[in-house]
């Protein structure tokens, strides 16, 4: 969409010029200034949009006038530019509206030198600014409106269709042969990983997208439920076809393989296979059509014996693995039928059996008692240790240096240097993502320089396949974005043939120089970000390691406490915060894991971690799905015991967090008994299986396990005896 919206704002602004009679430099300023006054802005709200909108006009006419009088200045341009980077790039502490507004400034700016504005087209470049504007925002406001609401019905319909994606590659699962069981898990690790990438875009929409605070957190409280149970269904079938345990379908450790051979549980007994096909592509039925899935009585029968499954009722006679498979049948159908109340409204109930009816109550019930969480204050760091002031230093002092070699390089083009040295320290954080980022934009560079050459070639004079080319290289830009920098940049580059061609100031010459320049900005960033207040990619992660193990310690300790009979928290708001600051350590570690690294011990090692906490979350979010039923619901209740359970794993992260943070405490990480093994010191039997309670010490255990092995790669000291106790965790 920001793609379409974009290009829609090129189109029109090159219609309302070509109309008008504008010159083709005045022609190609307005396209320039459209896609910037589109994708600069990314406020959520439609009124937040215009303010800053109609904010970043005066700001765009400024840049452009400033950089006209000071053009035959070369010293006092030259100290404006630095100046105007540096302010660029410190308003990003305040907010989207001030990213906007820096960003809209210094691209302008750059926008003018790329077709040398003069005191004396001066006024008529304003007027083309002014029309580009007013484009933009008549494509923003009325041709392609795109307000939260509709986004959000968006991402829930592509939320609907991962969840139906995910169910598919179950049924696939049930009947792959041995020759196709590697293909199909590797499909279903995709989509598990798909869908829960659905769930935290919704989570970004959700306050926004949503009449009030309390819809917001239902939704996401569903949505949560879901995704769990869905990816626990997928587990629970694994298990039952191979010999061998899985525990998370997110991310599995390095080289760890699923077992696929061994003894297939499921294929055992053709019609219990037979049975669950039917109920699985019942399931299908229900996510895939929820226009007509709770209408009639043979789909509200289906939907009664799924929900049955969670009662127990008529489980077929087979192993305990392959009944725990059904029973997470009518989890999932439990999670699709809350989605559908939270998204629909009220459906027919005439025809719902007692465990139906009972999960409704259920749903009711939680409803009622939904209750917000209070959201934890930043860290509020100061003077040059705030990353907005740091990155402003790192971003201006590279500038300086891209500034003084472009024009050794070039007097006419030194500002594609300064521009790269600019991208290359958008949405980054430490010395080793800005080299990636650096190698990405120079590969990309290179690739689409080569392709300029070719088009440039073919389109000639034809001015107007060029502009159409630049539309599409435009809306490729900005699809390949989230999925590849390189190929971004290999885009833009494209792009820029074409519009040099358009001026007719096209040459070979030009695009190598094109390369030269952004390969010296990308190592005038790299030098500014080791020199200037570096921050170091082990740092880093350091940080955004010590701040995962808390927020998982948090939901481990809140959900436990819940469990326990504690007071109702905000328990699925912790769980995303979690998988937000996962997220964040995941980008922060790709500089160690990227195949250009040299250092294959750092990049196993960070690959191991985030394994291990990717495997860690799961369990913690279903921890969290679980504990929220225990105010409500009729099957969840209360169980004191576990409290000791959760102290030791509690302790046990406060151990890796402090050691992570080069905090001298002295302690050891704790590898005690399992926890099943807690409650029978306590004279306490263990849960039967398939029981919530069992559910719940099975969670315990597989988080206990992954904080017990996140100790060894981090050098943390583990008491004596770990290793016999870790052989009975496993077991």
């Amino acid at each position: 969409m920001a793609g379409l919206r974009t290009v829609a704002a090129i189109a029109l602004t090159l219609a309302v010029l070509t109309v008008l009679g504008t010159d083709m430099t005045h022609t190609v300023a307005g396209a320039m200034t459209a896609m910037v006054a589109t994708f600069a802005i990314k406020e959520k709200q439609v009124r937040g949009q215009a303010v800053t909108l109609a904010l970043g006009l005066p700001v765009a006419l400024a840049a452009v006038a400033l950089s006209a009088l000071l053009n035959s200045r070369i010293v006092a341009g030259d100290a404006f530019f630095i100046l105007l980077i540096f302010a660029a790039v410190y308003c990003r502490r305040f907010g989207d509206r001030g990213t906007a507004l820096g960003l809209i400034g210094f691209q302008i700016y750059f926008v003018s030198l790329f077709v040398g504005s003069s005191v004396d087209g001066l006024p008529m470049l304003c007027l083309t600014l002014v029309l580009a504007f007013v484009c933009s925002a008549v494509v923003r406001f009325a041709l392609v409106p795109e307000t939260p609401q509709r986004i959000l019905r968006r991402l829930r319909d592509a939320f609907r269709a991962r969840l139906a994606q995910l169910v598919a590659s179950q049924l696939e699962l049930l009947d792959a042969g041995p020759e196709e069981l590697d293909g199909v898990v590797a499909d279903l690790r995709e989509r598990t990983a798909r869908l829960h990438e659905a769930a935290l875009m919704i989570q970004d929409r959700l306050e926004e997208g949503t009449r009030d605070t309390a819809t917001a957190a239902l939704l996401e409280r569903r949505i949560a439920d879901a995704e769990i149970a869905t990816e626990r269904l997928g587990v629970l079938l694994l298990n039952a076809r191979s010999a061998e345990r899985a525990n998370t379908l997110t991310l599995h450790l390095p080289d760890a393989t699923v077992a696929t051979s061994g003894p297939n549980l499921i294929a055992a007994d053709d019609k219990v296979t037979a049975t669950l096909r039917r109920d699985l592509h019942a399931l299908h039925h229900l996510v895939s059509h929820p226009a007509t899935a709770d209408r009639g009585t043979a789909v509200a029968h289906v939907r009664n014996r799924l929900l049955g499954y969670r009662d127990e009722e008529k489980l077929p006679r087979a192993s305990t693995a392959v009944q725990d498979v059904f029973r997470g049948l009518g989890e999932v159908a439990r999670a699709v039928l809350g989605l559908r109340l939270a998204l629909d409204g009220p459906q027919d109930e005439s025809n719902d059996s007692p465990a139906t009816t009972r999960s409704r109550e259920e749903f009711d019930a939680e409803d009622v008692a939904l209750a917000g969480g209070e959201e934890e204050p930043e860290e509020d760091r100061k003077g040059l240790q705030r990353p907005t002031t740091r990155a402003a230093c790192q971003v201006a002092v590279g500038s300086v240096l891209a500034m003084v070699g472009g024009e050794f390089l070039s007097s006419q083009r030194w500002y594609w240097a300064v521009l790269t040295c600019w991208v290359v320290f958008l949405n980054t954080a430490s010395t080793g993502e800005i080299l990636v980022k650096g190698y990405r934009r120079v590969v990309g560079t290179v690739l689409g320089v080569i392709a300029g050459v070719a088009l440039a070639g073919l389109v000639g004079g034809h001015t107007w396949i060029a502009f159409a080319l630049v539309l599409l290289f435009i809306f490729a830009m900005f699809f390949t974005a989230p999925l590849s920098y390189a190929l971004m940049s290999f885009f833009v580059t494209a792009m820029l043939g074409m519009l040099y061609t358009l001026l007719h100031t096209y040459s070979l010459d030009v695009l190598v120089l094109r390369i030269e320049e952004t390969a010296l900005g990308a190592v005038c960033g790299i030098i500014a970000a080791m020199v200037v207040l570096p921050v170091h990619t082990d740092s880093r992660t350091d940080e955004l390691l010590g701040t995962v193990l808390d927020r998982l310690g948090d939901v481990v300790s809140a959900a436990v406490e819940q469990l326990c009979g504690g007071p109702a928290s905000d328990l699925l708001g912790r769980a995303r915060d979690l998988d937000t600051a996962l997220d964040d350590l995941r980008a922060s570690t790709k500089p160690l894991t990227h195949p250009i690294t040299p250092l294959r011990g750092r990049r196993r090692t960070a690959r191991y971690l985030v394994a291990l906490l990717e495997t860690s979350a799961f369990h913690a979010r279903s921890l969290a799905a679980t504990a929220e039923l225990v105010p409500d619901s009729r099957n969840v209740a209360a169980d004191p015991r576990l409290g000791r359970a959760g102290q030791r794993i509690a302790r046990n992260i406060e151990v890796v967090a402090a050691h992570v943070r080069d905090e001298p405490t002295g302690a050891k990480v704790g590898a005690g008994a399992s926890i099943a093994a807690i409650l029978k010191e306590e004279g306490s039997r263990t849960p039967p299986t398939g029981s919530v309670a069992s559910r719940v010490l099975r969670h315990l255990q597989r988080v206990d396990e992954g904080v017990v092995g996140l100790a060894r790669p981090l050098g943390v000291p583990v008491d004596d005896g770990t290793e016999q106790q870790a052989v009975g965790l496993r077991e």
